[in-house]
This record gives C-alpha cells, structure tokens and sequence, in this order.
C-alpha cells in the first residue's frame, strides 16, 4: 500500500460524513437526475470493502541505524495503546537503568585519560579507580558507597568537560538525563517513571514485534484497526535479518538521529553517524523489496541536535557542503541556525529519493512519482509521538477511503 499522505491530511480535515454519505454526495455530483437502482447497491458494497480494509492489519516496519530512536518508538506504541506498564514492569526495567548508569560513568571515566584531562580533586581520582574496579557491569544494587562515587564523579568539573566532549566517544545520549536525575533513580524505593523508561536503552537484536489496535473514528464507521509494528536491530551486524520482516509491508518509518552529525559509528570509528544513516536511507528507498511500501521518515532527536548547536557544536565542521547550502538561494529565509541543520538534513534525504535507481524494481514501479515524507520528532516525547502517529492513522484511513472511490 503506497500512503499518498500529504493529499490523505488535506482530507483528514475535511471528509467528516459517514461512509454512506459521502459515497452518497459522491455520486450526486455526477447527475442530477433519479440515481439508477443499482446505486443503492454499489453505495453498500463500497462500505463492505471499506469494513474489509479496517479488518485487514496495518503492518509497520521500524528501521534506522542503531541508537536512532526505534524502540523507543515501539514504547511510545505501548504507551499510548496498551495502557502502558504496571508497576512489576516498571521494577523490571530497574537493571536496564542502572546498566546505562554505569556504562555512561564508566565511558566517561576511561575517556579521561584518553583524551588527557585532569580531575578536579583527589576524592575524584580515588571514585574513577573504584568505578573502574567494577568492570563495565553494573552492580545489582546501588549502595551507598557507589552513590556517593558515582555523585562525586558528576559534580566534578573534568567529567563535565569530557561530557562536553562525548561526541568523540561512544556515549548514550540518556547519559545526562539519568546522571541529572540519579539521586531519585538511587533511592531504595525507586520505581521507574515512563519517562526513566523512555530514555532507557538496550541493543535490540533480532526481530521484534507489538500489536496494538488504534480507534477509527464514528465518522468512518467506528471500531478499531490493528497495527503489527515490528523493530529489527540497527548495528551493521543485524542488517542481515532485516529482509526476514519485509514481506507485506505497507509502510516503513525511517528513523535518523539529526543529533548524530558530529559522532562516529560504534562498529566503525571512521564512519560519521548521520552519513552512515544517509547511506542506509538511499538502500531502502531503492529496495526493491519494499518498493510499494509507504516512506515515512522520522527526522528524531531534534532536542539533543539543538542543544549541541547551542553549546557550539556545527554541522559544518562534518559536512562543509552545507555553508554552500545556506548562501544558495531558498524558498525560506532562516535566521536560526537549528532551523537550517533541520532543512540541510532534509533536503539530503530528498536528494536521495530523486537520484536514478540503480537496480529498478521487478515491478516496473516509478520511481519519480513515489514519495516520501517527513516528520520532526523527539522520540522520547510522548505528546510529539501521539500527535504525529494520529497524523499518520489518519493518512492510512483516508487512503483506505480513496482505495475504494469514497474520496
């Protein structure tokens, strides 16, 4: 199913009438005289076929390089459509939390000394060589003894200055939010918030699916559809498994991180992130595969991309095409400089999509008339994520609409 979404919004907004009716009002644009007695009956089996399209499943496939934010999507479904975790569930994700805890203080400790900074007091010497001492994995509880290390490391000026440097390491982005908030996190009767989960990160491997079912509005004839949103690892060595997800598709949401520009690739130091996730991009939209799948991409974490911007760090420095890119003439004006990194980093993946496919479909599919489409978002933000998912249900309701000669 190809999602022809940007005609499917204008709709959205317009075609509040029943099935019935509209199909009704339809027709009588066409004639005014007394309908033939056989438009009663196409009017009931175009409704039957859009009740059928309701009952087929909506089947989504979440892809992205590694860290981009797809689980977190697949969180953000749970959320706002299985009504979220229980408290047992949320005591679950305790050792996840307090794994990203340690490996976020552990990178940053060992990458003192590789990038020759110097701490600001003996008491935090004597905690790095105790967090060393306990490896990568974190300890079951957090004593008081590891708090008070772990607080002292934080507060010191030198750990703050190797933060600042994190783009040339492999960090977590979650590493400020959780250190930040690790007094609460620390407390003996710590129950995870949705937010502490949101933020919370563990390497997907293999192939992962949730299935939840989405209201369709009254207007459309009421009841529920099914979604089956499925998440595949993004490190290099996963990619493999991917064609295992793509039979029966009909639409794949692209998520890149706008916030990696200036960092490297765990598996491959050399690699930039965000030109890893370019690539990538360029090798599913030509993927004959999933030629007829609807393109969503999800241009994500908008919040950690403006955040470095403002503390100093450029996109320019990583791709020097984009000073030609802001003296060349635009169709807007931009004064601020986040908002020309959203526009660089869009116009590269639309590019892409209009470069000459190097291996064509089998099915003669035409490229040029296929679009794509896109979405700023902050994974982690569950307003953001409800509202551009609505916008999304909505396109694939109206498509079914058009499908059937109801639009």
């Amino acid at each position: 199913m190809k999602l022809r979404m940007l005609r499917c919004l204008r709709h959205s907004k317009t075609h509040t009438h029943d099935l019935e009716s509209t199909a009704v009002a339809a027709a009588a644009t066409t004639t005014t005289t007394t309908p033939p007695p056989h438009t009663t009956e196409q009017i009931k089996q175009q409704c039957n076929d859009m009740q059928k399209k309701f009952q087929e499943p909506i089947k989504i496939l979440l892809l992205g390089t590694a860290e981009s934010g797809k689980t977190t999507i697949i969180k953000q479904m749970r959320i706002l459509h299985i009504n979220g975790y229980t408290n047992d569930e949320r005591r679950d994700q305790i050792p996840e939390i307090y794994q990203n805890i340690h490996e976020s203080v552990y990178q940053l400790v060992q990458h003192m000394t590789i990038l020759g900074l110097e701490y600001q007091s003996c008491a935090s010497r004597n905690s790095a060589a105790y967090i060393i001492s306990l490896g990568e994995t974190a300890p079951e509880y957090m004593d008081e003894e590891y708090c008070d290390h772990v607080m002292t490391l934080w507060n010191d000026l030198g750990i703050r200055t190797c933060f600042g440097r994190s783009n040339e390491f492999p960090l977590l982005d979650s590493t400020k939010y959780f250190l930040d908030n690790f007094e609460r996190i620390s407390d003996y009767d710590y129950i995870p918030s949705t937010e502490d989960i949101l933020h919370s990160r563990k390497v997907t491997t293999g192939i992962h699916k949730i299935t939840f079912r989405v209201k369709i509005p009254k207007t459309l004839g009421g009841g529920e559809q099914e979604f089956r949103m499925y998440d595949v690892g993004g490190q290099r060595d996963q990619r493999n498994k991917w064609i295992q997800a793509f039979e029966g598709i009909q639409a794949v949401l692209f998520l890149i991180s706008c916030a990696d520009f200036d960092q490297s690739l765990r598996e491959d130091p050399l690699q930039n992130r965000l030109q890893e996730a370019l690539n990538l991009f360029r090798g599913v939209w030509q993927n004959r595969f999933l030629a007829s799948a609807g393109i969503i991409v999800f241009l994500n974490k908008q919040d950690i991309m403006e955040r470095k911007i403002r503390t100093g760090t450029h996109i320019v420095d990583y791709f020097p095409e984009f000073e030609e890119f802001c003296n060349s003439p635009q169709a807007e004006n931009y004064f601020d400089e986040c908002d020309w990194t959203k526009k660089f980093i869009k116009q590269k993946l639309i590019d892409i999509t209009q470069e000459p496919v190097k291996r064509p479909s089998r099915n003669k599919m035409d490229y040029s008339k296929r679009e794509c489409y896109y979405h700023f978002t902050v994974a982690t933000d569950t307003s953001c994520i409800r509202k551009v998912f609505n916008d999304v249900h909505q396109m694939i309701l109206h498509e079914h609409m058009a499908s059937v000669a109801l639009l």
